[in-house]
């Protein structure tokens, strides 16, 4: 226990903001799990400034489990911190710092798991990957997916231990994110009507936006199992203009769906871009739709290898479903590997001021990651 909260203060000392470098963190993690014996691999990431890493202890073969885990976290500006949010500071069984729960408190447990993992006769292989650039649309996992998926790379299961109050998760939501780039036409602003105004177009977008939430709301595949139990749309950035006198000739909004597996992401998709060409032809500007981001949902059966295993290591069979996304569904969709989320915590204090894992939910997570090496005797 005290190893794990060792390595958690390490952890969080690093700054790994999504976006930005990891190659400090990944370095001395690198260095951390050389000492228990792991054959380390520095995988694809974006760039040459974020990496990923992958760690195998025990020996070759496909039966083998996953731990996973990402190592970036969103920023502190802005936010009224109590103490420094890249120090670990300890308040009454509280352990506050940036990452504390989401998720470097996971991946300090799976440093101890290695260390575990090191003085037992393994038969199967214990995988450890970490990600990077998770926070900003489970972007930087994707190289590494993609370099293990060349290699036929296999497993039996894998567990991705986001925050979840070790409550097993067999599903979470996929998102689309998109961009909506409108042009229309400038003009002077006392004779409006010689231009097409950008803006209005965008607002219009809005209704259209808005439009297919309230749809997906009424009409759409609906999972009773989750927190809003069907799909959501919204806009959540828009620009335009650059001047109050000044007909806008372009606009830009940002908007995203979020949907439970087995909804037609691109049916939705291609039902907004439908009404987009209808809005630019009464109005008589251009709309442009493009693509930011996309991950899968992810719906793992209730008999699937990896419940049975998070079961058996002590996962509450309390099962749930997160309309957050995370990078498990990823791991289904590239690697066909049974993958469920279950991890130490609570998702609800992540991305706030004062983020904290307790020493308590930092034991049990250990005690759960403990039972899951032994099942590899």
């Amino acid at each position: 226990m005290t190893d794990t909260i060792d390595t958690l203060a390490k952890l969080v000392s690093f700054p790994t903001l999504a976006t930005g470098p990891n190659l400090d963190l990944m370095g001395w993690l690198q260095t951390r799990l050389t000492a228990t014996g792991a054959r380390l691999r520095v995988m694809p990431g974006t760039d040459a400034q974020r990496i990923n890493l992958w760690a195998m202890l025990g020996p070759e073969g496909p039966g083998g489990i996953v731990l996973s885990a990402h190592a970036d976290v969103v920023p502190v500006a802005g936010q009224a911190w109590s103490s420094d949010p890249f120090a670990l500071t300890e308040r009454e069984g509280r352990l506050y710092a940036r990452g504390a729960v989401d998720m470097k408190g996971f991946l300090a447990g799976m440093v101890t798991a290695a260390e575990k993992a090191r003085r037992l006769p393994l038969t199967r292989p214990l995988h450890l990957l970490v990600s990077h650039d998770e926070e900003i649309g489970c972007v930087g996992v994707r190289p590494m997916l993609r370099a293990l998926a060349d290699e036929r790379f296999q497993a039996a299961a894998c567990i991705v231990g986001e925050p979840t109050d070790l409550v097993i998760a067999t599903g979470h939501k996929g998102k689309l994110a998109a961009r909506i780039a409108v042009r229309g036409r400038a003009a002077h602003s006392a004779n409006p009507g010689l231009g097409v105004n950008a803006i209005g177009i965008a607002a219009a977008m809005v209704a259209e936006v808005e439009g297919l939430a309230a749809w997906l709301a009424a009409e759409g595949v609906r999972d009773a199992a989750y927190a809003v139990p069907h799909g959501t749309a919204q806009v959540g950035t828009i620009q335009g203009g650059t001047a109050l006198n000044i007909v806008p000739a372009e606009a830009e909004l940002a908007f995203e769906i979020r949907f439970p597996a087995g909804e037609d992401h691109a049916a939705l998709l291609e039902r907004l871009r439908a009404r987009a060409v209808l809005v630019a032809a009464a109005r008589g500007g251009e709309i442009e739709i493009t693509v930011t981001n996309l991950y899968p949902g992810l719906a793992e059966p209730e008999d699937s290898p990896a419940v049975t295993l998070a079961a058996a290591a002590g996962g509450r069979r309390a099962f749930t479903k997160l309309d957050f996304g995370t990078e498990a569904g990823l791991f289904r969709e590239m690697l066909g590997l049974p993958s469920v989320v279950c991890g130490p915590g609570s998702i609800s204090r992540a991305h706030k001021p004062d983020e904290f894992i307790t020493r308590d939910e930092l034991a049990a997570g250990d005690a759960f990651l403990g039972r899951v090496v032994e099942s590899l005797v």
